[in-house]
């Protein structure tokens, strides 16, 4: 199946070996010229890539997504705690995640730095704005908001995990388009409620405000953002069966901390509504 994704439709090719056929066939042809065995000759064929570097696997996705996360936790304790004396630290965050966030997704090679340099302010951003929800929770005495929306946010990316990885749900074109679609209706929704919100709708929370109609939009946000983990598994296993570039690990890692930022904020929302209701 083609990918949809466009980071990984760029190193798609029109023959069925995938992205590293002409430069794999090279390297399998001076290993047997060198006498290498039927082994080694296997190994090389597996583990080069187009650009001559290491192949994209899992492992690799695993241990960069750790590090960006572990970045996005540590910088979201200092938000957490700097939130009271500079309020502004938010819109920082904010900010500097969204412009970063943009220069990373439309990169053509990933840089190591400037992902984590987006999973710090990202961190900043969730510890100022986690504080935020926590003590509106708090006044609507609703402890643990903050607690239950991370266990809420690891609980749907372990359930989404175990639906890919058994094919209970296959990822099909279908299902990609229904998603994607399905993501830019709610981002249409989520500017109209921004507006409305500014004109005083819902007492300033827009859409989100208004008693029902903000739980169900609220509800259909988790949900999507639950389902476009399936599109990151997705790409990142296209991403090895192509023979992805190893480099690419740092983008596979950046799209699952944007969409997992995006179920956490979803059910802090969710779980702050509940609060006033």
């Amino acid at each position: 199946m083609q990918s949809s994704n466009p980071v990984l439709s760029r190193y798609e090719k029109t023959d069925k070996a995938g992205f590293a056929y002409n430069e794999g066939v090279t390297a399998y042809t001076q290993a047997a010229a060198g006498g290498a065995g039927a082994a080694d000759v296997d190994a090389s064929f597996q583990q080069i890539t187009a650009g001559g570097g290491a192949r994209l696997t899992i492992n690799d996705v695993i241990v960069k997504g750790l590090l960006i996360f572990a970045v996005t936790v540590v910088f979201a304790v200092a938000g957490w705690n700097l939130i009271g004396s500079f309020p502004w630290i938010l819109w920082v965050g904010l900010i500097g995640g969204l412009a970063l966030g943009l220069v990373n997704a439309f990169k053509k090679v990933p840089s190591p730095p400037l992902i984590l340099l987006y999973a710090v302010f990202q961190g900043l951003m969730l510890g100022a704005i986690s504080n935020w929800y926590n003590e509106l929770a708090l006044s609507n005495e609703y402890p643990g908001i903050v607690l239950q929306a991370v266990i809420a946010t690891m609980t749907t990316f372990g359930v989404m995990l175990t639906l890919y990885i058994t094919g209970i749900i296959k990822v099909t074109k279908k299902l990609q388009s229904v998603i994607i679609v399905a993501a830019v209706a709610y981002l249409v929704i989520g500017l109209a409620s921004f507006v409305a919100a500014m004109l005083g709708v819902g007492d300033g929370w827009g859409f989100y405000g208004i008693s029902g109609l903000g739980l169900i939009i609220c509800v259909l946000g988790v949900l999507i953002a639950a389902f476009f983990l399936l599109l990151d598994f997705e790409a990142i296993n296209q991403g090895i069966k192509l023979g992805a570039p190893e480099r690419e690990s740092w983008r596979m890692a950046f799209g699952l901390l944007v969409t997992l930022i995006w179920l956490y904020l979803e059910f802090l929302r969710l779980l702050s509504i509940l609060s006033r209701n």
